[in-house]
């Protein structure tokens, strides 16, 4: 008698699932139709032009981009109740990035609380948990530093540390590599994948360059047209893919490592939908990259 398969009871852990996504700027479906399955713990690059929504889609997994339509689910939940479990590290340095506070109550200002201010009492838990984040990024003797005293590299892992201090199953990262040197980008991805790996958040980074990620991420999500492709490199990164995706003939070449992607003859036109440069790819989120 042959023994059955065995069936793994538990179903998937999704982190964030989407079914028909639509989210318009202005008048100008961003997201349209966006299917989504993001796994529990995976460290996802997010790419595509300039107005792709890139920076749309983080927003509205945040709950600060309204859905016009389609379904959203955040960590198993309906819509985005969970958001409290999400940390978020905007393109733009918010007050107090570049100013003489210390590393320690920069940090410590987000604990608890939604919204930025300091918090009051339970002066312990605080302390223990702004020590936590910063070890999470390794930047444990920044501590009493002021923030205008930081490199570039070292000021973006506080900003990621502040988005750790309270407990988080989700990191969001808004082209957090963008004015870095190769080094110090290094140790934001290195940072990026031991919190999957050893704390199980899942990570979406957004980037324009998909060559720093390559060692690092699990997934690539591929953004065009209002649509998207999740998957791994070589499935999503290839010609019929991005072709369809844009909606026009492209290609992907590789050297030494390294990829590129460009349209298949020549460059894109200036005024093409998906260049970031054509008159209806105003944002309306301040001006950073949809």
């Amino acid at each position: 008698m042959s023994t059955p398969p065995r069936v793994d009871p538990s179903p998937p852990s999704w982190a964030v699932e989407t079914a028909g996504l639509r989210c318009v700027l202005g008048r100008r479906p961003v997201l349209d139709g966006l299917d989504l399955r993001i796994a529990a713990g995976q460290f996802v690059g997010v790419f595509g032009a300039n107005g792709a929504g890139k920076t749309t889609l983080l927003r509205c997994l945040l709950g600060l981009q309204p859905v016009q339509s389609g379904r959203l689910r955040l960590l198993g939940q309906d819509g985005v109740a969970q958001r409290i479990q999400v940390g978020y590290v905007a393109q733009r340095d918010p007050v107090g990035a570049d100013s003489f506070l210390s590393v320690r109550s920069y940090v410590g200002a987000a604990w608890r609380g939604e919204r930025w201010g300091l918090g009051l009492g339970q002066t312990r838990e605080r302390t223990q948990a702004v020590d936590a984040a910063l070890h999470a990024v390794e930047a444990d003797d920044l501590a009493a530093r002021g923030m205008d005293a930081l490199s570039g590299g070292q000021r973006q892992r506080v900003r990621i540390a502040q988005a750790l201090v309270n407990p988080v199953r989700m990191l969001l990262l808004d082209e957090p590599l963008a004015n870095l040197d190769p080094q110090a980008q290094q140790r934001i991805l290195h940072t990026a994948r031991r919190l999957c790996t050893e704390q199980g958040i899942t990570v979406l980074m957004t980037a324009h360059d998909i060559n720093p990620l390559l060692p690092h991420m699990d997934r690539v999500l591929y953004l065009a047209g209002g649509q998207g492709r999740l998957g791994t490199v070589d499935a999503v990164l290839n010609g019929p893919v991005l072709t369809d995706l844009y909606g026009m003939p492209m290609a992907v070449s590789r050297d030494a490592g390294y990829v590129f992607i460009h349209p298949a003859a020549g460059f894109m036109p200036e005024g093409a939908v998906h260049c970031g440069h054509g008159a209806d790819c105003g944002h309306a989120d301040g001006g950073e990259g949809a």
